[in-house]
């Protein structure tokens, strides 16, 4: 099979217009505040337009228009890291992150709607730039890839190998039959509950600034914030209604859909949000009386610093309203045992995913069945419905693949100095898209410290989490580069 490398050119170069424009939707904001960051993202944004705009001029005439699912695959991972790389340009050329490894990081985690930052003083970033950085989160949160498909229909290529490659979660649910309606359903969701949260912020007395910039970071589970402090030294109301659109984020995006439809019932009728809600209530309780009885807080403030951490980590939003390390080792081991679990498939939260946990405890029970009754056939169910043997495998692997990835990370980044906590955590928190993690990278700390090795180390897992894993190491396979 030959790799259709004009398409591939050609949309690479699409998505860098749209990148390019993006960046010049930051001017407003520096134009506003006064501040000298124009000059910076006007040319980043000139440069990234121009060089997409050749990439997809060049081919956009091609003959051969026929899209093959290994050509979606490449598009999705080349076009995350040409993207991250020119999304670094107005860090560098800006002089808020003059170090191209650490700018590069920077926009990996935007992208990647990990969260994990090298600023120390978040504050004294120009606003336009601190724009930029929520953008790459809010734009890396439902996928560029499904962007492009939804709004520029005029491409005139089957968009469903894009969508399966991009899409959080197993498989992507189909709203719609035609893949662009899918993809503009999800968006317009997206997009309405984002507008929903930055309201409601502003009600709290945030700035229309402050507000957009954490409604885009919460709907893409990034936890990207415009205050050292993240959401620490926010109003109680902030960090409920933050709490609430955090956990709304976490959640398949075709159950948000049904909500907007008032299909309750059907919402209901999934087991994985059952096992969501459900895992969510009982762990808020028992780290709440953790908390509570730990420290001196209240037990209005330890309830609600519990719940916060735990949507927050659990959807791998990232965000910060206490620093849970200093709370007892049993909650802070619960919460790094939270990193590994992930938000619901075909949400914007990274990690493993609740999905297939449940699939993989369900499977081990009927294990057990099974050596009882070995001629018995005893599939797996999910909402009441027979899994494939196929997807149960895939499970399995996928979880395999995830913890073997996890160790070898960890002993990679290690070999660069770094102590047995901080490693763990910052490969727990970077594979999983979480944000911070333990040790040197906790709640209170972040990645600026960290040798330049282990930030490409990192930065590449990042983007093998959000992009779960198979769509990339299947670049690193012979047979996907074989001709068949």
């Amino acid at each position: 099979m030959r790799f259709n490398f004009r398409i591939i050119v050609s949309i690479i170069g699409l998505l860098l217009i749209i990148n390019g424009l993006s960046m010049l939707l930051c001017l407003p904001f520096s134009v506003y505040f006064r501040e000298r960051d124009w000059k910076a993202l006007l040319i980043a944004g000139i440069l990234t337009y121009i060089v997409g705009f050749i990439s997809w001029y060049r081919y956009k005439d091609t003959n051969n228009k026929e899209l093959k699912k290994r050509d979606g695959y490449l598009i999705v991972t080349l076009g995350w890291v040409t993207m991250s790389a020119f999304g670094a340009l107005p860090y560098v050329f800006s002089g808020a992150i003059p170090s191209f490894t650490d700018a590069f990081f920077e926009t990996v985690s935007g992208y990647s709607t990990t969260g994990a930052s090298i600023l120390t003083d978040i504050e004294s970033v120009h606003k336009g730039i601190l724009f930029w950085r929520s953008l790459t989160q809010w734009i890396g949160g439902m996928g560029i890839i499904v962007l492009t498909v939804a709004i520029l229909p005029f491409l005139g290529i089957g968009g469903m190998q894009l969508f399966v490659a991009e899409a959080p979660g197993i498989t992507p649910d189909k709203l719609k039959p035609r893949i662009q309606a899918t993809a503009k359903r999800l968006w317009l969701v997206y997009v309405g509950i984002t507008a929903i949260e930055c309201v409601l912020l502003m009600f709290g007395g945030m700035t229309f600034y402050d507000a957009l910039n954490h409604s885009f970071t919460t709907m893409a589970t990034g936890g990207f914030s415009t205050k050292n402090t993240s959401a620490a030294d926010f109003s109680p109301y902030i960090q409920y209604v933050i709490t609430i659109f955090m956990f709304l984020a976490g959640t398949s995006f075709t159950l948000n859909y049904f909500a907007f439809k008032r299909k309750f019932k059907d919402i209901w009728r999934n087991e994985e949000f059952r096992y969501y809600l459900g895992g969510t209530i009982v762990s808020t309780i028992i780290v709440t009386i953790a908390v509570f009885v730990g420290t001196e807080n209240s037990l209005e403030k330890s309830f609600r610093d519990s719940i916060f951490q735990i949507v927050s980590i659990v959807t791998t939003t990232g965000f910060v309203s206490a620093d849970y390390t200093q709370w007892t080792p049993f909650v802070t081991l619960l919460l790094f045992i939270f990193m590994f679990i992930g938000g619901s498939a075909g949400s914007t939260a990274g990690g493993v995913k609740i999905v297939r946990h449940i699939i993989l405890l369900k499977n081990s029970f009927l294990e057990l069945k099974r050596q009882l009754h070995p001629s018995a056939v005893i599939p797996v169910r999910l909402n009441d419905k027979a899994i494939s043997k196929n997807i149960t495998f895939h499970v399995l692997a996928f979880i395999m693949i995830y913890i073997s990835i996890f160790a070898l990370g960890s002993i990679l980044v290690s070999l660069s100095g770094l102590d047995f906590m901080t490693s763990i955590g910052a490969v727990a928190t970077c594979l999983g898209n979480v944000g911070p993690g333990l040790g040197d990278v906790g709640p209170v700390d972040n990645f600026a410290g960290l040798p330049g090795v282990s930030k490409w180390i990192l930065s590449f897992l990042m983007l093998l989490g959000r992009l779960e894993l198979f769509t990339v190491l299947m670049l690193f396979t012979p047979y996907f580069w074989r001709k068949v």
